[in-house]
């Protein structure tokens, strides 16, 4: 059910990173919680801002939800189809329910990520590219 009615802001200066156990000088930010998922009527398990520190990991681990992986800041090493490979910031990475990755820091200052997880199920609905619809040029008064 849609509870959500206004549009919300997180600063992000203001969330705390927290530490994510199990892996290496993983920290993260959940921008998006299952709970406002749902307020606002969509599907998501979590998004969440990573910080992996110089010489820290993602340990290698798979879900069963899928999960998309924005690199914002550094180089990485991802271990993608049992190798590992070298990225940097403005890659993204797909990786379905079920496979085993990793990413690592391969860099001399902390990295961050945009991590997207996203429940799959067979009798999931097909997806389209979204509508925008433009409204009476009534708020344009506040950009001069």
């Amino acid at each position: 059910m849609i509870t959500a009615k206004k549009t919300e802001v997180i600063i992000g200066e203001q969330m705390p990173w927290g530490l994510m156990p199990d892996h290496i000088e993983l920290y993260h930010r959940e921008i998006v919680s299952a709970a406002q998922a749902d307020q606002m009527g969509f599907r998501t398990s979590s998004v969440l801002w990573e910080k992996i520190g110089v010489g820290g990991q993602v340990l290698p681990h798979y879900h069963d939800v899928a999960e998309i992986i924005y690199i914002t800041v550094g180089k990485v090493k991802l271990l993608c189809n049992r190798e590992w490979h070298s990225y940097k910031a403005g890659d993204t990475f797909h990786v379905p329910a079920g496979v085993v990755h990793s990413v690592a820091n391969d860099d001399d200052q902390p990295t961050e990520q945009i991590s997207i997880f996203l429940p799959v199920g067979e009798d999931t609905p097909a997806n389209s590219f979204f509508n925008t619809t433009l409204v009476e040029d009534v708020y344009s008064t506040q950009l001069k």
